[in-house]
């Protein structure tokens, strides 16, 4: 059987180029002992695959030039010598970028029973949805009434953060550019504020507006100027949690820190940065209370799909232009 696969050709400096990637083929060879053969019918593409495309090893392995690229998929086993999965059991796994996966048993997952559509395990149920819910809760002990501040909030992890922290109490303000993502924020009940066009003064100015009290805590996916103006408008005592800072993924070099960091010294500021792969231990927690709700619509979700393989560079390549809402997924 044949497997079509994405790799790369080169690392890259700045903005990758679509030219970086290639669409191969490839012969695979008979299954092995506990090895399991998939299709996948659904990829994933997410903003901390470019850290892996630039050759040096950081809290995971980067990609290797010429080899298929990884990231989260969902698909049919269509072929098992692993006792634990049978042919038509429906799985997740990390073998994406890619149209037929081969991989150890160990290495893949059934879907859980929730009854939602299945790319939902990648988005609002997968790692974008754990790590919401790990940044609110386990790293900036989110409270009942507590003032909320996220960045990118209508992103993957962002819309469900915002879903999230409305349900304690709070006011919670969702960072947005295009229209249309504020609207979506808005239609949920969400104050939303524009960072396009905004300095870090006239960014501080519009959040000050939509919540004159301040926050309790800012959930980071951007970095840069929202960074600055988080840091304006936190109230003493405030809680940062980092979980992205997709403002510097494709800098060319050293980009400069905010110019009030002392805030963190005025306002006695606690910021931790976290890495979801550390905290996947509460993933059935987080399954056992998340789920349900997604489930019966109490939490929304949007996702914005490409269509088909070849399509995937281009997927990820415009998460870095603000081009989707919600999960960026590729259906094959």
């Amino acid at each position: 059987m044949q497997s079509r696969y994405f790799t790369i050709n080169d690392f890259p400096q700045g903005t990758p180029r679509r030219e970086l990637f290639e669409l191969r083929e490839a012969e695979l060879p008979a299954l092995a002992e506990g090895e399991v053969r998939i299709r996948n019918s659904w990829l994933s593409v997410d903003p901390y695959m470019r850290g892996r495309m630039s050759g040096v090893k950081t809290y995971i392995d980067p990609f290797a030039l010429g080899e298929p690229l990884e990231g989260a998929a969902v698909g049919e086993v269509i072929e098992s010598r692993d006792a634990r999965l049978a042919v038509g059991d429906r799985v997740r796994h990390m073998g994406g970028w890619r149209d037929i996966a081969q991989l150890p048993g160990n290495q893949v997952e059934p879907l859980p029973g929730i009854e939602v559509p299945e790319q939902a395990y990648l988005g609002v149920l997968g790692m974008p949805g754990m790590t919401a819910w790990t940044g609110l809760n386990r790293i900036a002990g989110m409270q009942e009434g507590d003032n909320v501040l996220v960045s990118a909030a209508s992103g993957a992890v962002g819309s469900l953060a915002v879903q999230l922290a409305k349900a304690k109490g709070g006011t919670v303000v969702g960072i947005a550019g295009a229209p249309e993502k504020l609207a979506w924020l808005e239609s949920h009940g969400i104050q939303a504020v524009s960072y396009r066009d905004r300095d870090a003064g006239q960014l501080t100015e519009a959040l000050q507006a939509a919540c004159p009290a301040g926050f309790d805590v800012y959930y980071e996916n951007v970095g840069g100027t929202c960074l600055e103006a988080a840091l304006n408008t936190l109230r003493t005592g405030g809680r940062i949690a980092v979980c992205g800072m997709i403002a510097r993924y494709n800098a060319e070099g050293p980009a400069p820190g905010p110019s009030n960091l002392a805030m963190v010294l005025i306002k006695r500021l606690r910021m931790q940065g976290f890495i979801i792969f550390d905290h996947w231990a509460d993933y059935p927690r987080f399954l056992e209370e998340v789920g349900p709700r997604v489930a019966n619509g109490e939490i929304d979700y949007a996702e914005t799909v490409e269509e088909g393989l070849e399509r995937t560079p281009d997927a990820f390549l415009a998460l870095f232009e603000g081009a989707n809402t919600g999960k960026m997924l590729v259906r094959l």
